[in-house]
C-alpha cells in the first residue's frame, strides 16, 4: 500500500572499519554479543542482567560486547539481539527458547496475559493415546482444510505436536487430569480421536499463566507491556532485504521508541477487530499483518476466516467481542437445535455436530437466513451434570451470568469470527523472505490450516512453529552481527520521531471520526466477507475499502501516530487484503463460500498477494498458475497484482471434484471441502 514501511537512505558512505563506540550514547537496553564457538553454557553464565546502571560499547565486526559504567542515553532508542511483538503461546514460547542465546524484548500493545491465548477455551490437539497416530490427526487436518494444507506443514505439526505439549506440562502447566492421573483427552469437530488436552474450558488462560510466569523469571527477557507496534525497520544489505527491528509507541508516556534487533518475531495474533463481532479480544487489530505488508512480505489465503458456529448470542444488535461456547461442547455431546426444538445438522453433513467448523457455521447460517432467525441453540442439558460443570465451569459462569442454566436449559448460540487461517506466508521454519523477519501463530500462513482450521490446531501450531524458528533466528542472529552491524548502527542512529512520525494525542472529534470509520468497515466487511459471500457484493467492498484507506492515510499523515488512527489504518489494510483474496477466489472451498461460484474449482490453489496492488485501478487482476512452493523459492507476479497460485507442495487429491457445495446433504461434499 502507499504507506511505506520506515526506511532509511543507503549508509554505504559510512565506514566499513567503524568501531561502534557510539553505540553506548545510543542505546537504552544493552545488545549482548558472543564468539559464536562459545557453548551456550558460556552465554547462559555471562548474560549480565540489563539494569539501568549498566550499558555496552558493541563491535559488530567482532561479536564482542565491553560493558562500561552508564553514560547519558537516547531515550528514543534501545537495542536487543532478538524482539517479539505479541505475548500469546507463540510469542512467549519463541521469547523462552532464544533467550538463552541473548537479550530479548516481548513488545505488547496491552497487559502481556490480554491476547487470543488467554482466550481460548478447548484446548491443544495432540496425538497422545496409543488408539490415536500421527497419520490419523494428519488426516482430519487435511480433510478439514480442504485439502489446501501443505502437507509438509501438517506433518510437521502433527509429528512435533506431543513434545511440545509435554514441554508444556514439564514448564508446570496444569492440564485436567483423567481418572488414572494422565492428562484428560476430549473431542472436538473435525477430530476422529479423543486428542485434546485441556485445562478445563480454561485452556488458553492456564497456558498463558504458566508461559508468562517463565518469562517473568528469565533475566534475559524484558516485557514491554502497552507499547503498540508501528512499523518495521527495514534496509538492504549486500542486496538482500533485511529487517533491523522496529518503531514502538508507548501508550502511557505517548513516546515514541525505536528498538534495534537482528531478528524480529512477530507473533501479534490476527484481526478480528475487522468484523462486528468476534470472540477475539479488542487487541486484535492485525498490526503484525499490516506491519509486514507495507514491508513488502507475501500474503497468503487471507479470505480464509474462520466463524466459529456457537458464539454467545447476547441479542441481534450486540456488537464486540463474543463469550465463545467451546467446540467442545459439543464434543462432549452437545446438540444444535432451531428455535423450532428440531434438530437439523442431519441435512448438511453425516458427522452432524462434530462437522468441521466451516460446515457447522454455513448450516446455522443457512438455517438462520431459510427460516428468519436470529440464532439456534446448543443443548448440553441432557449430559451428566458432573460432566457439565467439571469440564465447562467457566461456560457454566458466564452464561449464569447472561441468566442461562446451561444443566438445565439450551445456550443460544451464533457464528462470530474466530480465526484468521491466512497470512504472512512462511516456510516451515517461520521465515518469511525479509531477512531477520520471522512469524508464527496466528499472524502467520504456514500451511498448517489450508482453507479451515481444525479444531485446537491453533496452539498447537504457535508451540510447534515457535519451536522451529529458534534454528534459523539464532544463525541469522549471529550473521547479522557479522555482516549487518553497519546496518543496524544505522537504524539506531536514523530514529527521527517528528512529523507524521510523532506520537500525538487526538483532537475528540477526530476519535469519533475514527470510530465511525471502523463502524463502517466492521460492517461492510461482515456483508461482503461474511459466512456466505457474493461477488458483486466483494466488488464493491474493495472499491470502498480502497477509498477509506486513502483517507485514513491522509488522517495518518496529517496528526501523525496515534492508537486510534494506527489500529485503523491496519483494521483497514487487512480488511482490503481479505476482500481482495476472497474476490479473487471463483469458487467455494472450505471457509470461504461464493454463493456466484458454489463449486469447487478442479485444482485446489492459494491466493498469494505479493505486492502491492493499486488501488487507480479497482479490481487487482489475477495471475493463474504462478508456482508458490514456499518463500525460498516464491515467484513473484507483477507488481500491483493479487495472484492465485498453485502451491508446488504435495496435496492429497481432491475426492471430490466439481461438486456443487451447496448446503444439502446431498450434494454436499464429505471430505472436508464444504
Amino acid at each position: 500500500m502507499a504507506f511505506s514501511t520506515t526506511a532509511h537512505a543507503s549508509h554505504s558512505g559510512l565506514s566499513t572499519n567503524s568501531k561502534l563506540a557510539g553505540w553506548t550514547q545510543l542505546t537504552q537496553t544493552a545488545v549482548v554479543g558472543r564468539s559464536s564457538s562459545r557453548s551456550v553454557a558460556w552465554r547462559r553464565r555471562s548474560s549480565c542482567p540489563y539494569r539501568a546502571s549498566a550499558a555496552s560499547t558493541f563491535d559488530f565486526t567482532q561479536g564482542v560486547t565491553q560493558v562500561q559504567p552508564a553514560q547519558e542515553l537516547r531515550p528514543s532508542v534501545a537495542s536487543y539481539d532478538f524482539l517479539v511483538v505479541g505475548s500469546g503461546i507463540a510469542g512467549l514460547s519463541y521469547a523462552l527458547k532464544v533467550a538463552e542465546y541473548g537479550s530479548v524484548a516481548v513488545v505488547t500493545k496491552e497487559q502481556a496475559d490480554e491476547g487470543c491465548t488467554a482466550y481460548a477455551q478447548g484446548g491443544i490437539s495432540a496425538v497422545l493415546d496409543v488408539s490415536d497416530s500421527v497419520e490419523n490427526h494428519v488426516h482430519d487436518t487435511l480433510r478439514a482444510g480442504a485439502y489446501l494444507n501443505s502437507v509438509e506443514a501438517v506433518e510437521a505439526v502433527c509429528r512435533e505436536g506431543p513434545g511440545a505439549v509435554l514441554e508444556l506440562v514439564e514448564m508446570g502447566a496444569n492440564f485436567t487430569k483423567g481418572p488414572k492421573g494422565d492428562l484428560h483427552l476430549t473431542r472436538e469437530g473435525g477430530h476422529s480421536h479423543r486428542r485434546v488436552v485441556h485445562a478445563a474450558d480454561l485452556t488458553g488462560k492456564e497456558v498463558e499463566r504458566a508461559l508468562l510466569a517463565a518469562a517473568h523469571r528469565h533475566p534475559n527477557i524484558s516485557i514491554l507491556e502497552h507499547h503498540l507496534a508501528v512499523d518495521l525497520v527495514c534496509d538492504r544489505v549486500a542486496g538482500a532485504k533485511h529487517c533491523l527491528g522496529l518503531d514502538v509507541l508507548d501508550t502511557h508516556s505517548y513516546q515514541m521508541q525505536r528498538l534495534v534487533a537482528p531478528v524480529t518475531m512477530l507473533a501479534s495474533g490476527g484481526a478480528g477487530q475487522v468484523y462486528p463481532n468476534t470472540t477475539n479480544p479488542h487487541v486484535t487489530t492485525g498490526d503484525g499483518i499490516a506491519m509486514a505488508y507495507r514491508a513488502k512480505a507475501v500474503m497468503a489465503d487471507m479470505e480464509f476466516i474462520q466463524f466459529h458456529p456457537t458464539g454467545f448470542f447476547q441479542g441481534a444488535r450486540a456488537q464486540g467481542q463474543t463469550f465463545l461456547i467451546s467446540e467442545a461442547v459439543r464434543g462432549e455431546g452437545g446438540l444444535l437445535y432451531n428455535l423450532d426444538g428440531r434438530r437439523f445438522m442431519s441435512k448438511y453433513d453425516d458427522r452432524l455436530e462434530l462437522a468441521p467448523r466451516d460446515v457447522v457455521a454455513r448450516s446455522i447460517h443457512d438455517q438462520m437466513m431459510t427460516r428468519g432467525e436470529s440464532h439456534v441453540m446448543l443443548d448440553i442439558s441432557h449430559c451428566p451434570r458432573d460432566l457439565v460443570t467439571s469440564h465447562f465451569p467457566n461456560i457454566l459462569a458466564r452464561c449464569a451470568s447472561h441468566g442461562v442454566d446451561i444443566t438445565r436449559e439450551p445456550i443460544p448460540v451464533v457464528p462470530t469470527q474466530h480465526y484468521m487461517c491466512g497470512g504472512i506466508q512462511t516456510g516451515l521454519l517461520g521465515d518469511t523472505g525479509i531477512a531477520g523477519l520471522f512469524a508464527c501463530g496466528e499472524v502467520a500462513c504456514t500451511g498448517l490450516h489450508g482453507a479451515n482450521r481444525l479444531a485446537s490446531n491453533s496452539l498447537l501450531e504457535g508451540l510447534v512453529f515457535a519451536s522451529r524458528a529458534v534454528k534459523p533466528s539464532v544463525a541469522h542472529q549471529e550473521y547479522a552481527l557479522k555482516h549487518a552491524g553497519l546496518a543496524l548502527h544505522h537504524a539506531a542512529l536514523s530514529a527521527d520521531f517528528t512529523g507524521a512520525s510523532s506520537a500525538t494525542r487526538l483532537p475528540e472529534m477526530v476519535t469519533k471520526d475514527i470510530q465511525q470509520k471502523r463502524q463502517q468497515m466492521t460492517s461492510l466487511m461482515w456483508n461482503a466477507a461474511g459466512i456466505v459471500r457474493h461477488s458483486k457484493e466483494m466488488r464493491s467492498a474493495l472499491h470502498q475499502l480502497r477509498d477509506m484507506y486513502i483517507d485514513v492515510r491522509a488522517m495518518r499523515q496529517e496528526f501523525g501516530i496515534a492508537p486510534e488512527l494506527q489500529e485503523l489504518l491496519n483494521l483497514v489494510t487487512v480488511g482490503e487484503l481479505i476482500m481482495a483474496s476472497a474476490f479473487s477466489r471463483q469458487e467455494s472451498r472450505g471457509l470461504h463460500y461464493n454463493a456466484d461460484f458454489p463449486q469447487l474449482a478442479e485444482h485446489g490453489a492459494s491466493t498469494v498477494i505479493t505486492d502491492s496492488f493499486r488501488r487507480r485501478h479497482g479490481v487487482p487482476s489475477l495471475i493463474q498458475g504462478t508456482p508458490a512452493p514456499g518463500i525460498s523459492n516464491l515467484v513473484p507476479a507483477p507488481a500491483g497484482t493479487v495472484s492465485v497460485s498453485e502451491p508446488n507442495r504435495r496435496r492429497r487429491k481432491n475426492l471430490s471434484r466439481n461438486r456443487d457445495l451447496t448446503l444439502t446433504r446431498a450434494q454436499q461434499p464429505h471430505d472436508g471441502q464444504a
